[in-house]
């Protein structure tokens, strides 16, 4: 589910190509909700994930968030 969520930011942010289209695609505000609902996980998963998923969850939502403010500044 988490890496799933993470690829449709990286769609939205126009990082990857649309499967279905082959084209590039920008929705920065699905891309910002799609952030939002992995910190959301991470918080309602909170201690209940073994170190590996905790780990993975972090750098994927610094990961993101950093392309998401690159990406809206134009860079």
């Amino acid at each position: 589910l988490v890496l799933s969520i993470a690829q449709g930011v990286l769609l939205n942010l126009g990082e990857i190509e649309d499967p279905e289209t082959g084209k590039k695609i920008e929705n920065f505000a699905l891309a910002r909700h799609n952030i939002d609902l992995l910190g959301l996980l991470q918080d309602k998963t909170r201690g209940n994930l073994d170190k590996e998923e905790q780990k993975l969850i972090e750098n994927l939502l610094y990961d993101l968030r950093m392309k998401y403010v690159s990406q809206c500044q134009g860079g």
